[in-house]
């Protein structure tokens, strides 16, 4: 019984110091709070069935394996479309996002470019989505986001490429430093 109770210690100081990401990354990958937060649950339900064996390992980068598995899943079930709106200021408060210092004045620009972003990421396919966010958000390498997704390297560089050119273009994103070319 002790190892069983420690075994749920590990797991709750886990869950509580890495769920508030967790859902950040979700968020990103479906643009849907109550979706980013069930594609979480659904994670971490698997992971604590399994966490004596990956608790020795990284257990972040299973779980973050296993909210974008099933992200894919999820997608690809769906028989239908649907489109985020809204609600990106609220989640960010939630999950203790603070806005940039350049935005401390008028909070509207904050939520603004928020939800620009968030339009533009819906405008891309689920696999550009995908690693744009790893790429960008989650600070992953090529290979990392080719070994995360069970892609080559080369199909992770052409996706990148094409988001990264969907993205300059996009007009929600116009005058602003995603749209802007260096």
């Amino acid at each position: 019984m002790q190892r069983v109770e420690g075994r749920d210690e590990d797991f709750t100081a886990f869950v509580l110091a890495r769920s508030g990401r967790l859902v950040h990354l979700a968020r990103m990958l479906c643009g849907d709070a109550a979706l980013a937060e069930d594609l979480v649950q659904t994670a971490l339900e698997k992971a604590y069935l399994r966490w004596d064996r990956i608790e020795l390992g990284d257990p972040f980068a299973y779980v973050r394996q296993a909210v974008v598995n099933q992200h894919l899943s999820w997608v690809r079930r769906r028989l239908w479309r649907e489109r985020p709106s809204g609600g990106a200021a609220e989640m960010d408060e939630q999950l203790g996002y603070s806005l940039p210092l350049q935005y401390a004045e008028d909070p509207s620009s904050g939520v603004e470019r928020r939800l620009a972003i968030a339009e533009a990421l819906a405008a891309l396919s689920r696999r550009e989505r995908a690693v744009v966010v790893l790429r960008y958000v989650e600070d992953l390498t090529e290979s990392q986001t080719a070994a995360t997704l069970g892609i080559a390297v080369g199909t992770v560089k052409s996706a990148n490429a094409r988001a990264l050119k969907k993205l300059r273009v996009a007009p929600e994103l116009a005058g602003s430093y995603a749209g802007e070319q260096s």
